[in-house]
């Protein structure tokens, strides 16, 4: 991966709590997983930071590489990988999501 294009991508994943690489952007996610993973932060009401790889190939790519994995979306929380729309989902349902964001001092408000 180009330099330049990692440095990037740190600089996005350190530059917010919650930062999601996705395709398309939160107020209009354009895959299904992509909208998944924002409706479940949504829930939580949890500020995030969406960051559309579909606006640059190089990001696209750049981030599967970054992570080591191959598919997006992908959520970062404080500068750390948590993972793609399955495990978010299953995170969010057995309750470890909101835990983990609440210990890692992230604001969690369950919506009734």
């Amino acid at each position: 991966m180009d330099e330049q294009v990692r440095e990037r991508i740190q600089g996005e994943v350190d530059g917010g709590d919650v930062v999601l690489f996705m395709k398309g952007t939160p107020v209009f996610p354009q895959c299904g997983f992509s909208a998944a993973v924002v409706q479940v932060l949504n829930h939580l009401n949890v500020p995030f930071k969406g960051i559309n790889v579909l606006e640059d190939d190089s990001i696209r790519q750049g981030i599967k590489d970054f992570s080591s994995w191959p598919t997006i979306p992908q959520l970062y929380v404080k500068g750390e990988f948590v993972g793609g729309c399955d495990i978010i989902r299953e995170m969010f349902e057995t309750g470890e999501l909101a835990e983990m964001l609440q210990t890692k001092g992230v604001d969690v408000q369950l919506q009734a």
